[in-house]
């Protein structure tokens, strides 16, 4: 592992700093309820460095950015595709330029705490993946990626985190999971030779469970950001890894016999316990009944006993893309006020990002930041192809 990385592999970045700002501007000092959100910001670049030098130049589209997060103020918050580096840069360009600066007369944001970590996109496996001879593509990294880092996750949070409870699943190898979908090709031959099967790691990005102190008692915020289900061909690839990065987070949340196979990157064996309170958030890529993943991937969390579905809905903008942009989504089942991410006429837009608490949890409140047109806001979607989903949880 290139020295760099090494520090951020052994233990990951958490940042404290005092006075938080609440929520809302009229907020008591200690909160009614929780706002936990997932935001895909699509703020990644294909050379290393490149959103550092677009956050340092000052960026509109993230002005835009910054501007959803000031108007919906989760207080805690994971980000979606914002490039990993090791020394935090971004992340702290992200806070100090952008959310701490008022945006289009909101009230600026501050978030004391942040986790971020190693991702596996852009890091080389040494192996050929996609099998066209070679082993330094973006096919070849752990997960598709042009350099180590792309594609990153960041989580923010008003509330400290516990660090040293902190879990995550990078390194976890697909074939340790029971069952797992191995892809086959057409002949039902295996896709991928036994010496890469057994080395391939199962998750894209990363899996992280990280304990947060809120006012209410510990959280547990479950976080990550499976790969799409497509760029693949026949054998599927990318839809059956899909599928099984979102069983490990079901596996995860069962606990007991179901989470025996789970190994965590620091040695730790097993599932949360039964009574943990936890809200899973992240890029999912998976909809529950249309779009190109695996039947059945999503609702391994939709239909799980420990989880709820919240359906947030947003206000009219989603609905409205959708007959604007025509194409896929005039053959799609669902309503499309529940989608969260605009993906054009070829894809369709889908329901992708969630955020799902855990049964023990109240839900007060949901929603999918996708104003309608001509309201405040709808001008500042389009700078992700994602919308932000949230939910309002009390204890």
């Amino acid at each position: 592992m290139d020295p760099r990385w090494m520090a951020m592999a052994l233990a990951a970045m958490v940042v404290g700093c005092q006075n938080p700002m609440p929520r809302a501007m009229t907020d008591s000092a200690k909160p009614t309820s929780i706002r936990v959100a997932s935001y895909n910001i699509a703020l990644n670049d294909d050379a290393p460095g490149g959103v550092i030098a677009r956050l340092e130049a000052g960026d509109d589209s993230v002005r835009q950015i910054a501007a959803v997060i000031q108007s919906v103020r989760p207080d805690v918050l994971l980000l979606n595709e914002l490039d990993f580096d090791p020394a935090g840069r971004a992340a702290e360009l992200l806070q100090t330029r952008y959310l701490a600066v008022g945006q289009f007369a909101l009230a600026p944001i501050d978030y004391p705490y942040r986790y971020l970590a190693p991702v596996n996109t852009g890091e080389p496996s040494g192996l050929d993946l996609d099998g066209d001879g070679g082993v330094d593509g973006p096919n070849d990294a752990w997960g598709f990626g042009r350099h180590p880092g792309q594609y990153g996750m960041l989580l923010l949070s008003r509330f400290p985190l516990d660090a040293a409870r902190v879990r995550s699943f990078r390194e976890l190898r697909w074939a340790a999971m029971p069952d797992a979908l191995r892809p086959r090709l057409p002949d039902g031959s295996a896709y991928y030779p036994e010496a890469i099967w057994t080395a391939l790691r199962l998750s894209s990005k990363s899996v992280w469970d990280v304990p947060i102190a809120t006012p209410f008692g510990p959280l547990h915020v479950l976080a990550s950001h499976p790969t799409p289900p497509a760029f693949d061909g026949p054998e599927d690839r990318n839809g059956a890894r899909n599928h099984d990065e979102i069983r490990l987070l079901a596996d995860y949340v069962s606990g007991g016999a179901a989470a025996t196979w789970l190994i965590d990157d620091q040695g730790r064996r097993g599932g949360l316990e039964n009574d943990a309170r936890f809200v899973i958030l992240g890029d999912l890529n998976a909809d529950p009944v249309d779009g190109s993943s695996r039947d059945q991937a999503i609702r391994q969390l939709l239909d799980h006993p420990a989880v709820q579905d919240p359906q947030p809905r947003g206000a009219g903008g989603g609905a409205q893309a959708a007959a604007r942009d025509g194409g896929a989504n005039l053959t799609q089942r669902a309503d499309p006020d529940h989608d969260t991410s605009d993906f054009g006429p070829r894809v369709g837009n889908l329901r992708v990002d969630y955020a799902l608490p855990s049964r023990q949890l109240k839900v007060l409140g949901s929603g999918v930041f996708w104003p309608a047109d001509g309201t405040p806001g709808a001008d500042w979607v389009s700078a992700s192809d994602h919308r932000m989903v949230w939910v309002d949880i009390g204890f």
